[in-house]
């Protein structure tokens, strides 16, 4: 283990509380255990002892913050991707792969949203070679999370997405069962609603969705003209 994983595993863990962990956890449904320390503490944490321990760079970095997410406690998933996005600007085409990866393991809304709305997404707007073949396999995919980052890497691009693939992916997944699914159209189609309010209109009036993915791909075009 890299000694700067050691030393950042070491620091977290002295502000641990069991106290804290349980509600945490729960909140998770028990999927994975917690150290117990909250998004306010722990961002403080992170910065302290960035500023104590800079950063490696590079491969170094893609190291420390794979290592750091395979910690069992949640919250090293949670600073492995802030690690991660310190990273992005430097990452190289092949980290598509270390991204995938990230999807499939310790699975959850909570990690699967940010990488791939910011992580995913960052990466493919700087090799866009990369979307048809990634993104097409993941949309075809038995893993739903992979569907979900299919539909989500988008999130941000506002008038650079891809509308006929954004499209054409819901398209695919309108009728899955799958809530994180039905969330995920109804999430897409909301922000990029407030790109372009027409073509969501349109498309969801000419799309069978599920009540759920119709109701949230609206909620910010009712709320704008309420």
């Amino acid at each position: 283990m890299h000694p700067y994983s050691e030393q950042l595993e070491a620091y977290f863990r002295t502000h641990a509380s069991a106290k804290a962990a349980i509600p945490m956890a729960a909140y998770m449904r028990d999927q994975f255990p917690f150290l117990g320390i909250r998004t306010p503490e722990r961002s403080q944490y992170l910065r302290q002892f960035m500023q104590a321990n800079p950063l490696p760079k590079g491969q170094e970095l893609v190291q420390v913050a794979g290592e750091v997410w395979s910690l069992p406690e949640r919250e090293f998933q949670y600073i492995a991707m802030i690690l991660y996005e310190k990273h992005r600007k430097h990452a190289e085409q092949a980290h598509i792969d270390v991204l995938e990866h990230l999807i499939t393991d310790k699975s959850w809304w909570d990690t699967v949203d940010l990488i791939s709305s910011r992580l995913i997404g960052f990466h493919l707007a700087k090799y866009p070679e990369l979307i048809t073949s990634y993104t097409e396999r993941w949309i075809e995919s038995d893993n739903f999370w992979l569907q979900r980052a299919a539909l989500l890497y988008q999130l941000s691009y506002k008038q650079n997405t891809d509308e006929e693939r954004l499209f054409r992916y819901i398209r695919r997944r309108a009728e899955e069962k799958e809530f994180f699914i039905r969330k995920a159209i109804g999430w897409a189609l909301r922000e990029y609603s407030k790109t372009n309010e027409a073509a969501v209109r349109k498309f969801v009036a000419e799309t069978a969705l599920s009540p759920l993915s119709q109701k949230e791909a609206l909620k910010h075009v009712e709320r704008k003209n309420a």
